[in-house]
């Protein structure tokens, strides 16, 4: 399959690591302009260099703006004001009892990962259905559907992306718009290791405290590893290209078949 963006702005929001750096990469790979998004104008600038490094002559714009806020999100919009491709990826987690959990945290929770992404759909999705053309997706997680109990908070923003998700295809019913949620699985990236650490022996090498988590924590897992960055953003670059213009108002799985469901 050719998957071709050429032609295509994308922004990824939280792209200056882990599965937003990947995506980043895959769309450019694509041929798409992509937006880098990250809070300080530092870890942008580094984080450019790098994908530069691994595509040469893609082209991307500098977004460093703290997308969890109002005027963050204005900011991108300001550097960025039309887009084709949408991915909200940022997100927050992080290990924690269900009763400490208190009202400041379950709203930066909200704020951070279900928030920002319908400020920068509420700003994008008109440009988008105007033109006759564009995707938006939602990275969510397993957690949206089998919750943790060591982080019901995370599941419960990564759940609500689902209905936020499934809402705005509604809205863009008819223009040629697609919005979907990219429902990933454990996924190995250094905030995961810093996770699996929380939860298993500090002095295990890697390798072994990887298997120790998903053989202890993630039980129900069929791929029995952690998904790579690179397998994620395989997804999302498929979701953004006109070979998945019938997939809309979807969550759509590259979970490992850690969900032990037949749907989501």
């Amino acid at each position: 399959m050719q998957l071709n963006l050429e032609g295509r702005t994308a922004l990824v929001t939280g792209s200056t690591q882990g599965i937003g750096a990947a995506i980043a990469e895959g769309l450019a790979k694509a041929g798409a302009q992509v937006g880098v998004s990250g809070r300080t104008e530092a870890r942008v600038d580094e984080a450019i260099a790098n994908l530069t490094a691994k595509v040469p002559g893609a082209k991307f714009v500098p977004v460093a703006a703290d997308l969890g806020t109002e005027e963050g999100a204005a900011r991108a919009v300001e550097l960025m004001p039309d887009v084709d491709i949408l991915v909200n990826n940022l997100g927050i987690f992080g290990a924690k009892p269900a009763m400490e959990i208190g009202d400041d945290e379950w709203r930066l929770y909200f704020e951070v990962n279900v928030l920002a992404g319908i400020r920068l759909t509420r700003a994008y999705l008109p440009g988008m259905t105007a033109r006759g053309w564009g995707r938006v997706q939602y990275i969510a997680s397993d957690s949206a559907v089998v919750v943790p109990a060591e982080m019901i908070h995370y599941g419960m923003s990564k759940t609500a992306l689902l209905s936020v998700s499934r809402g705005f295809a509604k809205e863009a019913a008819g223009t040629g718009v697609t919005v979907n949620s990219v429902l990933a699985g454990p996924t190995h990236t250094g905030g995961v290791e810093d996770f699996v650490y929380q939860l298993v022996d500090k002095d295990l090498p890697w390798d072994e405290a990887q298997r120790v988590f998903m053989r202890e924590h993630r039980p129900q897992s069929l791929l029995q590893r952690l998904i790579e960055p690179e397998e994620i953003a395989n997804l999302v670059v498929y979701l953004s290209s006109d070979l998945a213009s019938a997939t809309t108002g979807g969550a759509v799985r590259v979970d490992g078949g850690y969900i032990d469901s037949i749907l989501p």
